[in-house]
């Protein structure tokens, strides 16, 4: 098993962060891209309808005083080579079970994870909770994971990493695609505010992905080509 996390200042209206174990060396990120853009920095329409209300991520995040985000990255490995070592044996069936438990694992583990976070940073008392209030997220704050649906562009795990040497630290890799290796990983980052919930993103417009292709200092195909999923127009 491998695990890294960290925790990060917020700075301004832009989500600017910088790593805290190197704050006084200036090194400043903007999540998104290491210069200039943000991570889902972009406002949500919920189900298009411009009278709902707009939501993002870094809603959970204060401009008025220091405020701070974490973020981590766990992996299960030996379970892929055990699982090829199946299949050559004829035990597709086998092959599927540990799959499914290195998945189950690597899920516990991020939870275990944010525990421990909120439990740090002081908001949760060590016993505070049931095991099915853990099971059912009857907690404070929110763990959203990019490529999901609050946070869909998977191109922000490659600043994840680079902002907590996380390959380094647990042997975690990206693809080109920016798939995970092993696939019994799991990344993402934490939101401690008591009003922070999990949406999903959908039906974005056109606008939306100019402005924040522009923001991210990518092209309009790119944005396009990673948000496809989340495309409200043809």
């Amino acid at each position: 098993m491998g695990r890294e996390g960290a925790f990060w200042q917020k700075e301004s209206y832009d989500h600017l962060i910088r790593d805290a174990d190197d704050y006084w060396n200036q090194r400043s990120y903007i999540l998104g891209n290491p210069k200039k853009a943000s991570l889902v920095n972009w406002e949500f329409v919920e189900e298009g309808n411009s009278r709902r209300p707009v939501i993002a991520a870094t809603n959970s995040t204060t401009t008025a005083a220091k405020d701070y985000i974490g973020g981590f990255v766990v992996g299960i490995h030996g379970a892929h080579e055990f699982a090829e070592e199946l299949d050559q044996q004829i035990d597709p069936y086998g092959s599927i079970m540990v799959k499914a438990i290195a998945d189950r694992f690597a899920e516990a583990f991020a939870e275990f994870l944010h525990h421990k976070a909120r439990v740090e940073w002081g908001y949760e008392m060590e016993d505070e909770l049931t095991h099915d209030q853990l099971i059912h997220e009857n907690y404070q704050g929110i763990r959203p994971a990019p490529g999901y649906p609050a946070q869909p562009d998977h191109t922000e795990k490659p600043i994840l990493f680079e902002l907590l040497g996380a390959s380094d630290a647990t042997g975690v890799t990206l693809t080109e695609s920016c798939a995970m290796h092993p696939g019994a990983a799991v990344c993402g980052l934490y939101f401690s505010h008591p009003d922070s919930h999990y949406f999903a993103i959908s039906e974005l417009q056109k606008d939306q992905v100019t402005d924040y292709a522009k923001r991210k200092g990518i092209t309009m195909e790119d944005a396009e080509k990673w948000l496809g999923p989340w495309l409200g127009y043809a």
